[in-house]
């Protein structure tokens, strides 16, 4: 089976909308769009580069398509990232979209069940990168298997939240920890079975 990865930024108190410029996402009147970029050191640009060239297949909501669509493929094959993105296999979700001009990208409508099918496909790792709105479905049928989560030392108090109300109860595992010069925790977590209870009340 197939693993699929969330890669996103957050701030401290959850926020992931809008991480990379004043008008990637305004839904909701939010107005602190590119609240990550003042806190990028060349160690972050290293570690995203690593993780994100890491997967065979992406997944996009269709917000971050756009975007994505509009900037890498003028960036042109000659920066290896933007070959990268160009080229891997691309899975787009949306209800509206019927076909897209993105090469190597397939629109997916029924996320439950086509996501369900990709990870049961032989190949490597699924990334998301971004895709709040995607993430939220994702996290409602149970699909994701890795979280990978750069928190920000900022609060925002507005926008839209990586763990919405429909998140799944999962027990998780850290398997990886670094800090930028910035103070951006980047964090790597395992699913790690079901939620475990306990008491620190005292014995009767």
């Amino acid at each position: 089976m197939r693993k699929l990865v969330v890669a996103t930024f957050a701030t401290l108190d959850g926020v992931m909308q809008a991480p990379g410029g004043p008008d990637e996402d305004r839904e909701g009147g939010f107005e602190h769009g590119g609240w990550s970029v003042p806190y990028w050191d060349e160690m972050m640009g290293g570690v995203a580069d690593e993780q994100m060239t890491g997967a065979s297949a992406m997944l996009l909501g269709r917000k971050t398509y756009d975007i994505f669509f509009a900037h890498w493929p003028k960036v042109g094959n000659d920066d290896p990232m933007a070959a990268y993105i160009n080229n891997v296999d691309k899975y787009v979700a949306s209800r509206t979209m019927e076909n897209a001009d993105w090469g190597n990208t397939t629109v997916i409508s029924d996320v439950a069940t086509e996501v369900a099918r990709l990870k049961d496909q032989p190949g490597g790792e699924i990334g998301v990168p971004g895709s709040s709105n995607l993430i939220q479905s994702l996290l409602k049928h149970d699909l994701v298997d890795e979280f990978r989560i750069w928190t920000f030392p900022i609060v925002l108090g507005t926008g839209k939240k990586l763990f919405g109300d429909g998140a799944f109860p999962a027990g998780l595992k850290l398997t990886d920890s670094k800090v930028s010069t910035t103070g951006v925790t980047m964090q790597t977590y395992e699913r790690a079975g079901e939620v475990k209870h306990g008491s620190f009340a005292l014995d009767s």
